[in-house]
């Protein structure tokens, strides 16, 4: 079976990357934030361009001061290229640590549930509930990862044909369906 292709960076190498390797839709998700969704996604494609190719052991191992500024050098991985190069190390870390460097293992080992999945993403560092919940909504819309509860556990985001969060994006269209719909909802906040 050939993985599905993600198009969350809308860009062919950076999103083959990301469908073929676990950890780098893990940092691409923990870039995620404040930064245009695409252009986060992106970010493992830049550190893979600049580290010969993308390796949770090589971030992990990296110098952190030369990781920061290879991740901060334009094009940077981030706005905050030299924060979100120590938040790639430490996430590199903690799954070389907990999970043996194998970042499926987050939602396959021991076959946990849907409730268990999210409280493992939530215990990662650069995620907080609603990342948590969109990356599981993510596994089990787009991946096919759909442990038992995974919808209740992902809640909103994992509703069929929304348009809330990167679970959704499947293509340029889908792109600007999320971005229209998060400018509603910062608008309906700003509002209250």
């Amino acid at each position: 079976m050939v993985a599905p292709t993600l198009c969350l960076a809308q860009e062919p190498q950076a999103d083959e990357l990301l469908s073929k390797d676990p950890f780098a839709l893990l940092v691409g998700m923990m870039l995620d934030q404040q930064f245009p969704l695409e252009h986060a996604f992106r970010g493992p494609q830049k550190l893979a361009d600049r580290m010969d190719g993308f390796d949770i052991h090589k971030i992990a191992d990296a110098d952190p001061a030369e990781f920061e500024e290879l991740a901060a050098t334009p094009p940077a991985i981030h706005r905050y290229g030299r924060s979100m190069a120590r938040r790639a190390q430490e996430l590199a870390h903690y799954v070389i640590e907990h999970y043996d460097g194998k970042t499926e293992n987050i939602w396959i080992q021991g076959d946990p549930d849907g409730k268990e999945v999210l409280k493992r993403l939530k215990a990662l560092p650069g995620y907080g509930d609603q990342k948590a919940r969109i990356f599981l909504a993510l596994l089990g819309k787009q991946l096919g990862v759909r442990p038992a509860g995974w919808e209740q556990a992902a809640g909103a985001y994992a509703e069929k044909d929304s348009r809330r969060s990167a679970a959704d994006i499947v293509d340029g269209e889908t792109l600007l369906e999320v971005r229209a719909f998060k400018k509603q909802m910062k608008a309906a906040a700003k509002a209250k």
